[in-house]
Parts: C-alpha cells; sequence; structure tokens
C-alpha cells in the first residue's frame, strides 16, 4: 500500500502501541492540520510506536500520512470511495446487484479481506459491521466471508488526518491488524468550516448532492469539535436492457410501459440510489496539566435502494453474436397455475387438501404482467462512542477507556413476492435487522526508562476485554415462510355429479420472497464472543544510528482458545540522506461471532436460472450433514524490508517490499446442491429446495502475498508558485497455496491471483499562487480479470480487462479569505473498464448490445467503476 499525500500532519500525538488501543503519550498535542489548510503541520508518527518523537523520515515502520486536504478533496461522498481514488493497493468493487453487500462493501487491502486490517478512530478499535459478506461472484471476490468495519460512517470533514501502517501489527494492536493499521485522527481545531458539492456524470444521471459542516471551540479548558453531513446520490445505469423484456416489448406493444423502469433498462447495472447522514463529535476537558477526560462518538444513518435481476413473464428467444438462438426463459412461477378451489368437505372422491380443477385459478401474470424486477433497500445505522483519561507523571503515561458500539443493517424489500402463498403474497417484506455489538474497556501504560542507552528504554504494557455479539433479528412470516403452495397441488376433476377423478399436480413453489429471504424465527437470535489480552513492547535507540523495538502479546477467546504473536523491527540510518529499515512478525484474524453464525437465503442466478441459496451456521445440522467444523482463527507471519532516501532538499522517496503467509484463511465453501435425499434427511433446507444450493464458513485454503511500495514526495518552487509532487505505486502479488476444492473453485482461485490489478500508480502535481490552486492525478490500473462472473476455461480466464489510465482535474479559487470555488472532474477523460466480448458461456445480443442480464461491462465495475467521468463544483467557507 502506498499513497499520494499532500501535507503529513496527525492530528495528535497520541496513543500507540496496545491493547487496540493507542499509547498515552505526553498531554501535549500534536500540531493540528485543519481540513481547509494547505501547509504541513509536522510528520509525527503515532502508528507502530509508543514513542512521541517519531517521525515518518525515523520511524522503523513504514508509514503513510493523508492529510485533511487531500481526503476531502475527493468528490466522493463515500470514505471507501474516496481511499480507491488514493491508495494504490486498496481496492473496492462497485457493487451493482449484489444483495447487501451493495450496501456495506467490502474493501481489499494488498488483496486481503476487509477485516485483515484493523480500522481505528484516534488510537482506538473501529467496530465491525453488522453485514457479514456471503455474496458470491467477483463483486466481493476479494472480500467474500469478511465481516469488517464500514469506514463510509466517517465524514471526511471530522478528519485531521488518516495514518496508515503499512506491516503487519497484531502484536500491537490485535486481531485483524494482518494487511496493516488505518487510524483517522479526528479534528480537534477551532473555527467553523461549511462545505457544500454537487456533481454527476458524463452520461446526465447520478446526480450527487453533498453538505458538510464543521464547528469547533478551544480553550486552557480543552476543547469540542462537532462535524456533521449529509449527501443524496442518484441511481446510474450502465447497461441495456435485457433480449426478454426488448421481445416483450416487442411482441405486447400495449403492456411495454408495465416493464419495470420503463422505458430505461428492466435492471439497473450502476449506482443504486442512496442517501443518509453522517456525524462525529470529539471532545477532551483537561482535569489538570497533565490529564485530561476526552470523548468521541460517530452517528450514523443511510439507506440504500437497489435494483436486482429482472423476472420475466413470457419465454422468448433471441440469436447471439455466434449465430445460436438462445432461449430467454420467464420465471418459473409464470408457467404455474394456480387453482383456488378445494375440494367440498366429506367427498370421498376429492379428499381434503386436494383442489378442483376449474376456472377459480390465480396466475402471477395477473400481479405483474410485465414480470418484475424485486427493490432491495438496506438501511444502516452506526452508533460508535469512546470515553477515556489519560495523563502522564513524570516519565510514566497512562490511558484508560471503554467503547460502546453498535451497527444496525435492516433489509427490506418492495416489487417481489413469495410464490408459496399464491394470491394472498405479499408484494413488500421486512427481513429483519442483522446488529453488531461491540464493548471495549483498555489499560495502557508507558514508561520512558533511561539505560545509559541513546534513547531511554520505552516500555509499554497493558491489557483489554473485549465482547462481541451478533444478532439476527426475525423478519415477517411471509419474508421466510412456507405457504400453502410449497407442496405441489392434488387436482381433481369432477367427471360426474358428486364424483371427482384425480388428474395430476402442479408444480411445488419456493418459499420466501423472492430475491431474498428474512430471518425465519427459528434461525433469529445472539451469539456472542469474549476475549481478553495482554501485550509488552520494547522500544529504544541503541546507538545514535540504531533503532529497535519489539513486541508480544497473549490473548484468550472463549470460543477457540490462545493465541500469541510477537514482532520485531529496526531501522539504522546509514548516513544523513539514507536509512535501511525491517520488520518480521506473526498474526492472527480471530473468526467473528457473524462469520460462525450467519444464516441467510438468497436468490442466486445459475446459468439464467434462480435458485436458492442457503448460507448456514457452522453449528447446524444442515452444515454439519455437508461437512461443516468450528472455524479456528487465520494466522499470518509478515515480513518487510525497505529504505528511507532523502536526496535534496524538500524530497523523500521510501521503497518497502513485503510478504505475508497467511494460513488457515477463511472463506465460504462452494455450493453445495441439495437433492430429493438430502431434502429428505434434512427438513431444514425445505427454504433452499430441491436444486438450491448450500454454503458454510470455513477455514479452506493459504496464500502467500508480495509487493513492493514506492512513495516519493518533492516540494519545490517555480518563480512564486509553490509546487508539490508525490508519486505512489504499489506492486502486490497474492497466489493461493495449498486449498481446500471444497472452499476455492478454479474460477475463485483466479479472482484471488488477478482481480484486483497487480499495478497501481497514481501520480500527483499540485501548483498553488497566491489564491489559485490547480491539481492534477494521474491513475494507472493494470489489467484485472473476473473469471467468477465470466468464466474460465481450462484455468484460463474467458476474458482480461485491459489496463487503463484516467486523469482527474481541480482548479480552486480563494476569495473574499473565507470562501473558496473549485471546480474539478474526476476521470476527465471518460475512461471505461474493457466491454464484454462475446464468449460461448457468456454470448452478447444484437438485439440489446448486452449480455442476457444487460451487462455491457465487468459487473463489479473493475478498479475504478464503470460510471465513466464525473463533474463536480464545490463552495468551502471557513472561518
Amino acid at each position: 500500500m502506498a499513497f499520494a499525500f499532500i501535507a503529513g500532519a496527525p492530528a495528535f500525538a497520541a496513543d500507540q502501541t496496545g491493547s487496540t488501543s493507542a499509547a498515552p503519550t505526553a498531554l501535549a498535542d500534536a500540531p493540528q492540520n485543519s481540513a481547509a489548510s494547505d501547509e504541513p503541520a509536522g510528520d509525527i508518527v503515532v502508528l507502530g510506536t509508543r514513542r512521541t518523537d517519531r517521525t515518518l523520515t525515523n520511524s522503523a515502520s513504514p508509514v503513510d500520512v493523508i492529510s485533511a486536504a487531500e481526503l476531502t478533496a475527493q468528490p466522493a461522498a463515500n470514505m471507501i470511495d474516496q481511499l480507491k481514488n488514493i491508495v494504490p493497493s486498496f481496492y473496492a468493487g462497485q457493487n451493482s446487484i449484489s444483495d447487501a453487500s451493495t450496501f456495506v462493501r467490502s474493501p481489499s487491502l494488498r488483496g486481503l479481506s476487509g477485516d485483515q486490517v484493523l480500522v481505528m478512530v484516534n488510537g482506538k478499535r473501529y467496530n465491525r459491521s453488522a453485514l457479514v459478506q456471503v455474496y458470491g461472484g467477483s463483486d466481493t471476490g476479494l472480500g467474500r466471508g469478511a465481516q469488517g468495519p464500514d469506514i463510509s460512517a466517517i465524514p471526511s470533514l471530522a478528519i485531521s488526518s488518516l495514518q496508515v501502517l503499512r506491516e503487519g501489527a497484531t502484536a500491537q494492536y490485535g486481531s485483524d491488524a494482518i494487511a496493516g493499521v488505518l487510524n483517522y485522527g479526528l479534528r480537534q481545531d477551532q473555527g467553523i468550516e461549511i462545505v457544500g458539492r454537487t456533481g454527476q456524470y458524463y452520461d446526465g444521471d447520478g446526480e450527487s448532492y453533498q453538505i458538510a459542516a464543521n464547528a469547533g471551540l478551544k480553550g486552557d479548558w480543552g476543547f469540542v469539535n462537532v462535524t456533521g453531513e449529509y449527501v443524496d446520490e442518484g441511481q446510474t445505469s450502465r447497461g441495456v436492457t435485457r433480449p426478454a423484456a426488448a421481445n416483450f416489448a416487442r411482441n405486447f406493444p400495449a403492456l411495454a410501459s408495465q416493464l419495470p423502469n420503463a422505458p430505461g433498462p428492466v435492471q439497473f447495472w450502476g449506482n443504486s440510489p442512496s442517501h443518509g447522514f453522517k456525524s462525529v463529535v470529539n471532545a477532551a476537558i483537561n482535569v489538570s496539566d497533565s490529564s485530561k477526560i476526552y470523548a468521541f462518538a460517530n452517528f450514523a444513518r443511510g439507506k440504500g435502494d437497489q435494483s436486482f435481476q429482472y423476472r420475466p413473464s413470457v419465454s422468448s428467444t433471441a440469436v447471439d453474436t455466434n449465430g445460436v438462438v438462445r432461449p430467454q426463459n420467464a420465471n418459473a412461477v409464470y408457467n404455474n397455475t394456480f387453482f383456488l378451489t378445494p375440494c367440498p368437505a366429506g367427498n370421498a372422491t376429492c379428499p381434503t387438501g386436494g383442489f378442483v380443477r376449474d376456472a377459480n385459478t390465480f396466475r402471477f401474470a395477473t400481479l405483474y404482467p410485465a414480470g418484475f424486477t424485486p427493490r432491495f433497500v438496506g438501511k444502516t445505522e452506526q452508533l460508535y462512542g469512546v470515553l477515556g483519561y489519560k495523563g502522564t507523571t513524570g516519565d510514566f503515561s497512562y490511558d484508560l477507556s471503554g467503547t460502546l458500539a453498535r451497527n444496525k443493517l435492516s433489509l427490506s424489500m418492495y416489487n417481489s413476492a413469495n410464490f408459496s402463498y399464491g394470491p394472498a403474497t405479499q408484494t413488500s417484506f421486512d427481513f429483519g435487522d442483522l446488529i453488531q455489538r461491540e464493548v471495549n474497556v483498555n489499560a495502557d501504560f508507558t514508561y520512558a526508562a533511561d539505560l545509559g542507552l541513546a534513547a531511554p528504554l520505552t516500555i509499554s504494557a497493558g491489557g483489554e476485554f473485549r465482547k462481541e455479539t451478533y444478532e439476527q433479528t426475525a423478519g415477517d412470516p411471509q419474508s421466510y415462510g412456507t405457504g400453502p403452495y410449497a407442496v405441489a397441488q392434488q387436482l381433481y376433476t369432477l367427471t360426474a355429479p358428486g364424483t371427482y377423478t384425480f388428474s395430476g399436480t402442479t408444480a411445488a413453489q419456493g418459499v420466501g420472497a423472492s430475491g431474498y429471504a428474512g430471518t425465519s424465527a427459528a434461525t433469529a437470535g445472539k451469539f456472542s464472543q469474549q476475549a481478553y489480552a495482554a501485550y509488552v513492547g520494547l522500544e529504544t535507540d541503541l546507538t545514535a544510528a540504531l533503532t529497535v523495538g519489539a513486541a508480544g502479546r497473549y490473548e484468550h477467546y472463549n470460543t477457540f482458545g490462545d493465541a500469541w504473536v510477537g514482532k520485531v523491527n529496526a531501522l539504522y540510518k546509514v548516513a544523513d540522506f539514507l536509512s535501511v529499515r525491517g520488520s518480521i512478525g506473526t498474526g492472527f484474524h480471530a473468526p467473528s461471532p457473524g462469520q460462525s453464525n450467519v444464516s441467510i437465503v438468497t436468490t442466486a442466478f445459475v446459468a439464467g436460472l434462480a435458485r436458492q441459496s442457503g448460507t448456514y451456521p457452522t453449528g447446524t445440522a444442515v452444515a454439519r450433514y455437508y461437512g461443516a467444523t468450528d472455524l479456528t482463527p487465520e494466522k499470518s507471519t509478515n515480513y518487510g524490508v525497505g529504505f528511507i532516501l532523502e536526496p535534496v532538499a524538500g524530497m523523500t522517496i521510501t521503497v518497502d517490499g513485503y510478504r505475508i503467509d497467511l494460513r488457515n484463511r477463511i472463506g465460504v465453501t462452494q455450493p453445495f446442491s441439495v437433492n430429493a435425499a438430502d431434502l429428505a434427511a434434512q427438513p431444514a433446507l425445505l427454504p433452499v429446495g430441491i436444486g438450491g444450493q448450500v454454503q458454510y464458513f470455513t477455514n479452506g485454503f493459504q496464500t502467500r502475498t508480495r509487493g513492493v511500495d514506492v512513495v516519493g514526495t518533492w516540494r519545490t518552487r517555480l518563480s512564486e508558485a509553490l509546487l508539490n509532487f508525490s508519486l505512489a505505486y504499489n506492486y502486490n502479488d497474492t497466489k493461493v497455496g495449498d486449498f481446500n476444492a471444497r472452499v476455492i473453485s478454479p474460477a475463485q482461485l483466479i479472482d484471488a491471483e488477478n482481480l484486483a490489478p497487480k499495478h497501481r500508480v497514481v501520480f500527483n502535481a499540485n501548483w498553488s499562487l497566491e489564491n489559485l490552486t490547480f491539481n492534477v492525478r494521474e491513475n494507472y490500473y493494470s489489467s484485472f480479470t473476473s473469471a467468477q462472473d465470466y468464466g474460465q476455461t481450462n484455468g484460463v480466464p474467458n476474458q482480461v480487462f485491459g489496463g487503463k489510465f484516467t486523469t482527474d482535474l481541480e482548479l480552486s479559487y480563494t476569495f473574499a479569505d473565507h470562501f473558496t470555488l473549485s471546480v474539478g472532474a474526476q476521470n476527465f477523460t471518460d475512461e471505461r473498464p474493457d466491454r464484454l466480448t462475446p464468449t460461448a458461456t457468456i454470448p452478447i445480443y444484437p438485439i440489446t448490445g448486452g449480455a442476457i442480464d444487460g451487462q455491457v461491462y465487468p459487473r463489479n465495475g473493475g478498479p475504478f467503476g464503470f460510471n465513466g467521468g464525473f463533474y463536480y463544483t464545490r463552495l468551502r467557507v471557513k472561518y
């Protein structure tokens, strides 16, 4: 991971190495880098060390700083997209039609899962989201199975700086810090700042509106700083309608207006419309000259409305680009007639439970005559708060804190149906809530002992208690329920007065809402996990040129037992302009209660046909029937080596190589197909049904990730103008070693190794003269594959999507001292990923120009998305 950054100042010289909390430091905070400032405020490093004298150029650990100015300059309102634009090794799919993964996207760092990087705010662990990523396909190809934090709930205007530790740090911070650590420092400055932005894509859709405000007070008593943000983003569409819908409009022109989204595509490949509010409060009260009480909190709510796949009402055919006539099948429910007259009571020839074959019938064509596209709604809510007390006494520092957090995802759907209820079906469903709760209690202590070395020996120690609880609440009974038509109807025909003759059966109908099934009362519940931890760390300068550090950590979990990890690192200053550094450490990621207990049924499309796909908890009889066992921790060994070069004044170059060996990786199995014998042995499989699919979580593979980060910055002047240049390059290569074929399919294997580009470059040039600023960012993304969605033949991907350059431009002018107007364009040249090329398994249809489901581009959007160019205007007011 490497970053382009403008100014490198942390928000505070705070709390580092600890029990997922940072270490206590001297009470005096570092100089503040306000969100609007273009000037550096220092380069104090607060990650990977307990010392208070570490900077970017003398840190034994590679740390990058993204300034507040860099974050707030991004036109994206979502923190995930902001980092994706800046951080070369940070990857996140667009997730157009990805079930709940559209509402809570799981990013990847260095090709690893979103829960293998630790996220902190002001040095304290940030909580997980409530969503466990079970959706299949390349949309979540690098994060499938993860349950990581939802950083999109953090408003960028609340951030003073973001520091990123680019090495494993589990020994210092606990579970999850395998790929590194992100620490968001919150603002403490005084004043008022308001930012408004509006924009849209070149195609004329996806209108985006954002308004954010920050206010702060500061004095001898302490400080309080408050941030609020509201954002509203519209739908984008980069697909075409489906061949089945085009045929319907041509064959039934009187009903064409009843096609979903008419006259547009019947399903949308693009961003879902969304809106939401985010807020942060950061405050401290000085108790004495050397101690203070501090508190900070994050509250956010959001709502998204996602298009699902279209369910055609009639069958037709369409010719593909190979000249092959292919069926466009109607949804199976449209082929079924529901007979509504029950057998008369007491008639021996028409038994109870049977139905009379007469004209009293129902067909779903009367409810959705042109077919239907379910709309999936997700409402997210984040609540996170920390209260603590810290201070110093001579060379001794302490920090005591507690964290309470809750993340909730409420899911619902409209324009759908539960076919097993026939004419009595609802068309809207509430699926219940997914809830993640966390409690952390931390105690961190530091003592600087003068032993006559080149620097005092910094001794750190502390402990942590952590409890996390995953909960699923029950949805509407019909959202998961089994209606009367879940079994085949026994039909009888009146052949003589009072006499009926058996005349066949109808098809049994699937249970649960079409598209997604709610949590049943039987599977709803709470599941908890507790952990205790203790750690110790040592850091010093053995000589004026040699810095060394070591850390060890023990954790005990009530679910799986103990974990021991350690780490050592060092930095040697070869010359005034050159230093070398290296580290080695072990790490782990503890399986979450959500990964062990998630229970979800969704609709998967296999070869164009709808199939119910169920994810079952590892301890259930269904999962055990298919071979499930209890989850164990993922374990890692991390290596790093690099150098820091300062060849001329104002220029810094860092080069760091890394290797991450990860064992016992947690993933979701390939789907097991359910047959009649399975259903008979496990009646709990009824919501999935015969022909449906079953999957569960398991430890099933290992990976080796190797890469290089290069970061260069140069600050200079051209006449009266200030010039800032930065170049960030990341090479990242992941290989899957031993794996269980039940977990990793050939397509998943290709995605794990090739979904994220192996090469990423971000070059930034900033020119400033008095009140005028011009910024240019050039991005390069190398080629990638998407095998889970577009297949592979004999281990070779059916399509490799080529590398691309994109350009971002922004011009800003400050007037009347307090107002800054900016105009800009992201992806100025309107680059898109390569269009899909027809294959034997993924044909393209000339009638529409897209695939069978209307896709034109890779469904996950690739590394920069398929929406194309975006232009915007932003006004900043600061007092």
